[in-house]
């Protein structure tokens, strides 16, 4: 069966795979929960579950493609953001399947999931993926405030426009002041970040692991709260965490 990924590319998929590389820590975290039988190679950033026992297969940016092929996998699952185009194209061309989610908001991501899970794996939608679409599916509520996500210290970055963080802030209720403009992880001064028209800096601890005693610290005019990485920026189980822990 030949089918297209979400960037209308073909997959060859004659039968449901069975051996699956994935180069994506937030999908990682979801075949581990559902198909962990199938999952045979995971990059070094897949940290959850954290008993996982697969093989790996070097970083997200660098994955180690003779590693991958000699992994014999039937599918690779691949992000358009998270993985470079390259590295698609080489095992594509060395007769590995793969598998491309793009997904830039809440609602790409549960399309995104239930087409892997229906078309792609060719199972039953899991149980979280219908209560992250319950969760998740709603009106948008009232305004909280204005927020910014840092994602890196000297020099400080933030979370940009076109991001799944920013449309998850905005759907919690907050207005994402870097919505905007061509970068979507623009440098800034931390003089834009710290001033007073902001209601919340929301410091994650990936990619830069903001801690205690290293992000608060450095803003005198705006409240800083701590928050998990995950909650901001994986797609699969952690999306019922994220609703229920950040819309409190």
């Amino acid at each position: 069966m030949q089918t297209l990924d979400d960037l209308g590319d073909p997959v060859d998929l004659p039968r449901p795979p069975v051996r699956i590389v994935s180069l994506v820590p937030s999908i990682t975290e979801a075949l581990a929960t559902d198909v962990p039988d199938r999952l045979v190679g995971a990059t070094d950033w897949c940290t959850h579950p954290a008993d996982l026992d697969v093989a790996r297969v070097r970083g997200t940016k660098n994955p180690d493609l003779k590693a991958i092929r000699a992994l014999e996998p039937d599918l690779v699952v691949a992000n358009k953001e998270e993985n470079r185009a390259l590295d698609v194209r080489r095992l594509r061309d060395a007769g590995v399947p793969v598998w491309v989610t793009d997904i830039e908001t809440v609602p790409q991501a549960l399309d995104s999931l239930d087409r892997l899970y229906e078309v792609a794996l060719q199972v039953t939608r899991p149980d979280w993926l219908a209560t992250a679409r319950a969760r998740w599916d709603i009106p948008l509520p009232s305004t909280r405030g204005r927020v910014v996500v840092p994602i890196w210290r000297d020099p400080w970055m933030v979370v940009g426009p076109r991001t799944y963080t920013g449309d998850l802030l905005q759907r919690l209720g907050w207005t994402h002041v870097y919505d905007d403009g061509e970068d979507r992880y623009p440098a800034v001064d931390l003089a834009a970040i710290d001033r007073a028209d902001l209601d919340l800096v929301l410091l994650p601890d990936e990619p830069y692991v903001f801690t205690e005693s290293d992000g608060p610290d450095a803003f005198t005019q705006v409240p800083t709260r701590l928050v998990s990485g995950r909650l901001l920026t994986w797609y699969g189980p952690a999306m019922v965490e994220a609703y229920d822990v950040l819309s409190s």
